[in-house]
């Protein structure tokens, strides 16, 4: 016998998932289920919530000057200032489609209000582009997750990891965790994990592809260019972790990165790999984010939104909850999973160093 009934279950473990399953339950009073891992705080970052992304879609431009800000003030009062730190981050290019693709996204950003500043190639590399944004903002995982899960909990969200699931073809579920079982409406999965593990094949879109990807913690003697490095052509994203280490993460198995890394970083003195991860996450073919049902059934699902993920987490929720704006429910529904005829109008550059596995 079900113990409850919940409008959604929210599946996934990272800042978006929990910030949507508790948006959801405060803002729209809906009764949540967050069904996932929680925070793991001890090991390697799969991917980083960053305020901006190498994006060329004016209209997404317009929906991150919306919604970042709201986002940033929300975790700010949740888990205080430490949980966001500001940041310079520099986005780079090397080949003639990325860099035109560098030139799209600094003529958009400029036109937002961003600032930018061309940075030299001759403390990026020969032959290589780049600018850095001013004062962009990443969210601290570690200060900020003991906040997100006692928010969870206060709104009566459970986050626990599911024993098992039981979905029907139109998207509810059977969801059964620590000895209950609780029917929820309608399951939202977002998290590429979640997405690989429960979306239906039948379900699955021709425009989303598995893909190998990993992170490597280096030890270096020296220090890069700026804290926070992004190339445009693969997606792969440097941090400097710490004074003498820096954080990879980005498409590929770990020999590539490994590889991609050397290359990317020459100029950074001798590396020394401290740690790292495989595993497995996904890919649009057209770089553009996909959002919602296949075909009107079966769970919501959320991928492709990369860094940005977790400060568009106001809109999806109220895109979710059947309370976005005009504007923000044409952004979403043109990013369907089932678009047909819209792939050209919403493109975003996605690079093919690193094939879909």
């Amino acid at each position: 016998m079900s113990e409850a009934i919940a409008d959604f279950a929210v599946f996934g473990s990272t800042p978006l998932a929990g910030l949507v399953a508790g948006l959801l339950a405060q803002r729209h009073q809906a009764k949540v289920i967050a069904v996932g891992e929680g925070p793991t705080r001890y090991r390697l970052p799969r991917m980083l919530d960053l305020s901006v992304a190498a994006i060329t879609r004016p209209e997404t431009w317009a929906v991150l000057t919306a919604t970042v800000p709201e986002t940033a003030r929300f975790i700010g009062r949740l888990a205080g200032r430490q949980a966001i730190r500001r940041v310079d981050p520099i986005f780079f290019a090397d080949s003639a489609a990325a860099k035109e693709s560098l030139g799209h996204f600094a003529h958009m950003a400029r036109g937002f209000g961003q600032s930018l500043e061309a940075v030299p190639n001759t403390r990026l590399g020969a032959g290589r582009n780049g600018y850095r944004l001013i004062d962009a903002m990443i969210i601290d995982r570690a200060a900020f997750e003991p906040s997100l899960e006692a928010w969870l909990a206060g709104q009566a969200v459970r986050y626990k990891a599911s024993q098992a699931i039981e979905m029907t073809p139109e998207g509810s579920a059977q969801v059964h965790i620590d000895g209950a079982v609780i029917e929820a409406r309608q399951v939202v999965l977002i998290d590429d994990a979640a997405i690989i593990e429960y979306l239906p094949p039948a379900l699955w879109p021709a425009l989303l592809l598995r893909q190998a990807r990993s992170t490597i913690l280096t030890v270096s003697n020296r220090r890069m260019a700026g804290p926070l490095m992004l190339d445009v052509e693969t997606g792969t994203m440097l941090l400097q972790h710490e004074e003498d280490s820096l954080v990879a993460t980005g498409p590929g198995r770990l020999a590539q990165l490994s590889a991609r890394l050397t290359r990317l970083v020459s100029n950074s003195g001798q590396l020394q790999q401290a740690g790292q991860v495989g595993f497995e996450g996904l890919m649009t073919l057209d770089g553009a984010p996909l959002l919602g049902q296949t075909m009107n059934k079966g769970p919501i699902f959320l991928t492709g939104l990369g860094s940005l993920g977790a400060f568009l987490a106001p809109m999806l929720a109220r895109w979710i909850a059947g309370e976005a704006s005009s504007e923000e429910l044409e952004w979403c529904q043109t990013r369907r999973p089932d678009r047909q005829g819209r792939h050209q109008a919403i493109a975003e550059y996605a690079g093919r160093e690193e094939h879909a596995a």
